[in-house]
């Protein structure tokens, strides 16, 4: 049976944006009114009515741009939260479309609807127990049978279908040619092509989920379907589940998955079943403990036969961009080399770029600071100093390094966005696997550049407990965004022209220091048989401006929503302590705390009790440091920028010494409590004893030895 002889019904016939709905056809939809699954009519029939809301899912497979079609969607009317019961997030977005209202909800990527991981069963239980109008399936126009395997497990589901192939572009550019009303004709599916990242397809692709929404489900050409001995044992196991499952799941895609063996759902059947049903069942899944084999065949099969006239691929003799530079990124020794070049560019960007700016904010800081004594004058003296010293200089501080952070996040969303993140990673595997840790453990790592609390939260990605506990332990001593930034504040003025080259060798020397512990840690904690290491690498493409400009902006703004609250607490009440109880910061409480540390303090050079309790404030949050500093040496040399303050404070082997220690300090607050809910309280203590015996000692040894070379 060709593909292309196919007859079907389904709606919209949306192969391509031209041969899309109209949007004449739309404003009928509307005027029609809108029926909701298992719901009444929306409005009057016969009149304009109220506006209209139509909940839509978008699903995908990771890497196929599915986060750039919702943000194209959506802009900047998102809504970030958290499924309930998980930390894994939640975006919803809202998109006016004529007269009726799309809320868009962006579903977890996942491979599969088999519940081996919190975003799978997210995925699952949603469209289970929640289900949307319709649901579009993203799927990269480049790697089309792979991502088709979603497809064929949510055709199971019955859920009204519209698959969005995207990155058309990409496509084009490996060499890659579609057929696209063929596919359509082949699924029985409205099929529509887009670009997200260039903004094409995407009115197209919302007229075909409309009218996917509104009409009811089409018969599919075909579907996947188990290879057929095994056929009749899902027969067989459907019967059995028949009256006693709830109705929320339906009966032959049950029947699959417990063939597959899920356990959740096995579990649930198990439960369900009454004890004569219980007993055959167990005798069927035990008969036919190979099933998953022809399962999993028959959807391969299935999307051989639906793309066999869609999909026309370059001949194999011809090298892809990817498999190019791949060459060089992939490489054992190149990649590597590929790797510490790109940490270096960064370090370069952020001083050549940001430390001008940063020095200007910081001059206007204490600019305003001295124009508000003036205003502020007649003020009671607590009033003003706590608004001054307190508030303004400490906030303002460490707004000042706020292009330091603009340069990391733009970084880290454009190596996430290019596709180098799984390169990455499959470099270091073999440097993961020698400290005892498993290959994907370096992608929650990498991710704590970005912040410790993601990096922790990523590392259920790892399928055995000692793997995760060891990503856990390590992962805060992972200098994140806030951390860099102090470094980036305060080296210039401790090494001057060298500062860039000075704080790439401290990044280099903090992650030779987590390997060296991942050693240690490998040879304490009882080694088990390595999982095998499967990880994708996405095609290579071009950042997507729009997608990289809302991540740096979304984290931007959670930075500064954290210094108008965290910090700006923190600076209260760091300026309180420090004038309690007789109004002399020398006679304070926050001195009497950083002189009884004076001791231990003396042995990293840090003698002055002022840098003692910024690093005790940086629990709070770490670019807390900037602002105790701010607040503390405000009343100071009022025209003299902050760093230059604190280097005058500090021999050079000290200032060294603070900045590994500022590195190697124990985790932030909200670090600390992901800690805690990843791994119970007692690995979370265990993380903070590490870190305050491994940066303390650091800190002493580097102070002691550069003092001996003549450094200090």
């Amino acid at each position: 049976m060709k593909v292309s002889a196919l007859r079907f019904a389904a709606r919209g016939s949306c192969h391509s944006p031209a041969n899309g709905i109209a949007a004449a056809e739309v404003h009928i939809l509307e005027d029609r009114g809108f029926t909701p699954r298992g719901g009444t009519p929306a409005g009057d029939a016969d009149g304009p009515g109220p506006t209209r809301t139509v909940r839509i899912a978008i699903a995908g497979q990771p890497n196929v741009g599915k986060s750039t079609v919702f943000n194209s969607l959506t802009g900047l009317d998102q809504h970030v939260g958290n499924w309930p019961g998980k930390t894994v997030e939640k975006k919803r977005g809202l998109v006016r479309y004529g007269q009726v209202t799309l809320e868009l909800v962006d579903l977890p990527g996942t491979y599969s609807l088999s519940a081996h991981s919190a975003e799978e069963e997210i995925v699952r239980d949603y469209l289970l127990f929640d289900p949307p109008q319709a649901v579009i399936v993203v799927v990269g126009a480049a790697t089309l049978e792979r991502n088709l395997y979603l497809v064929a497990e949510l055709m199971a589901l019955n859920v009204p279908l519209v698959v969005a192939v995207n990155m058309m572009d990409v496509a084009a550019s490996e060499g890659v040619e579609l057929d696209l009303p063929s596919l359509q004709a082949a699924l029985g599916l409205p099929v529509t092509a887009l670009t997200a990242s260039r903004n094409e397809g995407l009115d197209g692709l919302l007229a075909c989920a409309l009218a996917t929404a509104r009409g009811p489900q089409a018969a599919f050409a075909s579907r996947p379907a188990p290879r057929p001995e095994h056929r009749p044992i899902i027969r067989d196991l459907t019967r059995l589940l028949e009256g006693s499952i709830p109705s929320a799941y339906p009966l032959e895609w049950l029947a699959t998955k417990l063939l597959e063996g899920d356990p959740q759902l096995t579990q649930m059947a198990r439960a369900s079943l009454p004890p004569a049903a219980l007993a055959g069942l167990d005798g069927l899944l035990h008969a036919h403990e190979d099933a998953f084999l022809d399962i999993v065949g028959g959807r391969y099969d299935w999307i051989r036969e639906v793309t066999h006239s869609a999909v026309r691929r370059p001949r194999t003799d011809v090298i892809s961009l990817t498999d190019r530079i791949d060459r060089v990124a992939t490489h054992p020794a190149w990649g590597l080399l590929t790797l510490l070049t790109i940490l270096g560019v960064t370090f370069w960007l952020i001083y050549g770029l940001a430390t001008p700016m940063v020095n200007l904010l910081g001059s206007a800081t204490q600019s305003l600071a001295a124009v508000a004594r003036t205003a502020l004058a007649a003020w009671p003296a607590w009033l003003s100093g706590l608004a001054i010293d307190g508030l303004l200089s400490g906030v303002g501080m460490v707004l000042a390094f706020l292009p330091v952070m603009v340069i990391f996040f733009a970084v880290l969303g454009a190596l996430e966005d290019v596709g180098y993140f799984a390169r990455a990673a499959y470099i270091m595997d073999r440097f993961m696997h020698a400290i005892g840790l498993h290959g994907k453990s370096f992608l929650p790592l990498f991710l704590g550049f970005g912040c410790n609390v993601p990096a922790a939260l990523g590392t259920r990605i790892l399928e055995d407990r000692r793997s995760r506990l060891m990503t856990l332990l390590l992962t805060p001593l992972v200098p994140c965004t806030a951390r860099l930034g102090v470094i980036a504040f305060l080296a210039p003025a401790f090494f001057g022209s060298r500062a860039a080259l000075v704080s790439f060798l401290l990044v280099v020397s903090n992650i030779l220091i987590i390997a060296l512990l991942g050693l240690v840690l490998g040879r304490l904690m009882p080694r088990q048989a390595p999982p095998a290491f499967i990880m994708e690498l996405p095609l290579y493409h071009l950042p997507v401006p729009r997608t990289l400009a809302r991540f740096v902006w979304r984290n931007t703004r959670s930075f500064i929503e954290k210094a108008g609250s965290i910090i700006l607490l923190a600076s209260a009440g760091v300026w309180a302590l420090s004038h309690l109880p007789t109004g002399d910061p020398a006679s304070s409480i926050l001195a009497w705390v950083g002189r009884g540390l004076e001791p231990l303090g003396a042995l990293m050079g840090l003698g002055d009790w002022r840098m003692l309790t910024a690093l005790l404030t940086s629990f709070v949050a770490k670019e807390n440091t900037i602002a105790t500093l701010g607040v503390l040496f405000a009343g100071q040399a009022q025209l003299t920028p902050l760093p230059a303050l604190v280097a005058a404070q500090l021999a050079p082997a000290a200032g060294l010494a603070f900045l590994v220690v500022q590195l190697l300090f124990i985790p932030c607050a909200a670090t600390l409590s992901t800690l805690r809910q990843e791994a119970g309280w007692r690995w979370a203590s265990v993380s903070v004893l590490l870190q305050l015996a491994v940066s303390i000692g650091m800190g002493i040894a580097v102070f002691q030895v550069a003092s001996r070379v003549g450094y200090g």
